[in-house]
């Protein structure tokens, strides 16, 4: 992924996870979705249109496709009323791909992004549960966790590699470390009260 088209990622994980925990509309953020989603798309193709052939290049394209198609999925619905279940499943896709691709990266010798892939692949996970199984108790969390993503594994990442001080290997375990912890904490913060096992029951 270019830095640029990641430092977007980023502003669209944000504004989306802020939508979801109800601060703004679908509709009011259906415009930077559709934005990112449509460079996410060009960006790709451009790749294909201009590699050698090379499996490396094709890959990585491929990998973008992912993020623009779900971008643009998100605008398109915001902006039609379109009923989200197809991209709660499409999310499912994008989760099991993301593993995949962490996978490349590692035999390929990238570390950090190894992290990234994994964070992505779980947050399009909770995506497809709140989507597409109606698992509407983790809304809260999955915007906590697509903000803090869209900061710690999109914009600061980017903002660094645009200013020269990108690191890979040596930043992989503290990465891994911080979004852990993160993302236990935020699950502490919004998690439903429903599942909170010190809530008592209702009483029917």
């Amino acid at each position: 992924m270019t830095d640029v088209g990641l430092f977007y990622v980023g502003a669209v994980l944000i504004v989306n996870g802020i939508m979801l925990l109800g601060r703004i509309s679908a509709r009011a953020a259906a415009p930077l979705n559709l934005c990112v989603g449509t460079l996410q798309v060009v960006i790709p193709t451009a790749l294909i249109v201009t590699t050698d052939g090379g499996g490396a290049a094709i890959a990585g394209a491929a990998g973008l496709y992912l993020f623009g198609f779900t971008y643009l999925w998100v605008g398109i619905n915001a902006a039609t009323g379109w009923p989200p279940e197809g991209l709660g499943w499409f999310s499912l896709f994008v989760a099991v791909a993301a593993v995949g691709f962490a996978a490349r990266t590692w035999y390929d010798g990238g570390r950090l992004f190894v992290v990234f892939w994994l964070a992505w692949a779980g947050l399009w996970l909770l995506f497809f549960l709140v989507l597409a199984l109606g698992r509407t108790e983790l809304t809260r969390f999955t915007g906590a966790v697509a903000i803090t993503e869209g900061v710690l594994t999109a914009a600061v990442p980017a903002g660094l590699a645009l200013a020269g001080l990108w690191i890979d290997s040596a930043a992989a375990l503290a990465a891994t470390a911080l979004g852990g912890t993160v993302v236990a904490a935020l699950w502490l913060v919004t998690r439903p009260a429903s599942i909170d096992a010190s809530t008592p029951a209702r009483q029917g």
